[in-house]
């Protein structure tokens, strides 16, 4: 293969996870590259390790003149419908960080793509060893009841940073915890498929200086059973698990702590795994995409649709 050639908007801190993790996989498999940062003229200083790995520095007005084989959109959410259309003509293969959008009232057809475009969205639960077994080993038939939620303090999530200048506490840049946290209705998604009805309650309830919602708590209706999703920006203590009621046991799958439960059994598997892990796994796989070895299974039309899941009948 060629050097391929790499744009990447947005190099806040999973942009540049994203960035480190793609020169990792990418010198692995032998593959020679050379990157962008595609940049604002507002963007603070490049550090010394990012800088190490790109070739150039350069702003939007330029970027859109260039053409490259992948673009990484991982800016803020409000941001990647106007980047993805400004750049739509520009690249091969597209990687959206999650969420897809910051608004479910999307034309998809106002984007231009072309046929033959790649659009992955970012959906790095789904790699994780715990999502991997429920999806493997349990058979979703036997599950009459599903409780997921994740519970963290928004505050401790990107240390050294003012939480209240990130996009998460600010509604106009997409934040809040419906859409920010939509790895759960991605993997709920993923295991059990599209529910037939959702009803969520979402509003901003702690003492956080946001004003992005910080709660939100949904009911997804199944033929078979129903979902609760809670999600909150003001655990003090992490949760991220989804528990999973059967006839014979209660399972509870534990993000945190990397581990499947069986209640009823008594039986526990242990998982080592870190973040990176997943993270990097995911690289691998949308590799495998651009290289045309696997199936994309997380496009736009999906995203979207999880994305309408999530914000579907809010109030």
């Amino acid at each position: 293969m060629k050097k391929i050639k790499i744009g990447i908007v947005g190099l806040g801190s999973i942009g540049t996870r994203h960035l480190k993790n793609l020169a990792a996989v990418l010198d692995e498999r032998n593959i020679q590259y050379e990157m962008d940062a595609i940049r604002s003229n507002r963007g603070k200083p490049l550090s010394s390790e990012v800088a190490a790995l790109i070739k150039r520095s350069i702003i939007v007005e330029e970027a859109v003149k260039e053409s490259y084989d992948i673009l990484f959109i991982t800016n803020p959410t409000s941001m990647h419908f106007e980047t993805l259309q400004k750049f739509s003509k520009n690249a091969r293969a597209f990687f959206v960080e999650k969420p897809v959008f910051d608004t479910q009232d999307i034309d998809l057809d106002g984007l231009q793509l072309e046929k033959d475009k790649i659009v992955y969205v970012a959906c790095p639960l789904r790699y994780t060893a715990v999502i991997n077994y429920l999806k493997r080993n349990i058979n979703v038939k036997d599950v009459f009841s599903v409780r997921i939620i994740s519970s963290s303090y928004l505050p401790e999530w990107r240390p050294g940073v003012d939480y209240r200048q990130t996009y998460s506490a600010k509604k106009e840049l997409g934040g809040g915890v419906s859409i920010d946290l939509i790895h759960e209705w991605d993997y709920l998604y993923y295991l059990f498929g599209e529910p037939e009805e959702v009803c969520s309650f979402k509003g901003k309830y702690s003492d956080l200086e946001i004003n992005s919602d910080d709660l939100a708590v949904s009911m997804a209706r199944y033929p078979n059973k129903i979902a609760e999703v809670h999600l909150d920006y003001f655990g003090r203590s992490l949760i991220r698990e989804i528990q999973l009621f059967t006839a014979d046991d209660i399972i509870i799958g534990d993000l945190i702590n990397q581990e499947v439960s069986f209640m009823k059994s008594q039986k526990t598997i242990h998982f080592n795994e870190q973040r990176n892990d997943y993270q990097q796994k995911e690289i691998e796989m949308f590799l495998d995409i651009f290289e045309g070895k696997a199936e994309n299974p997380n496009d736009l039309h999906t995203a979207l649709k999880v994305l309408k899941l999530a914000k579907e009948n809010s109030r």
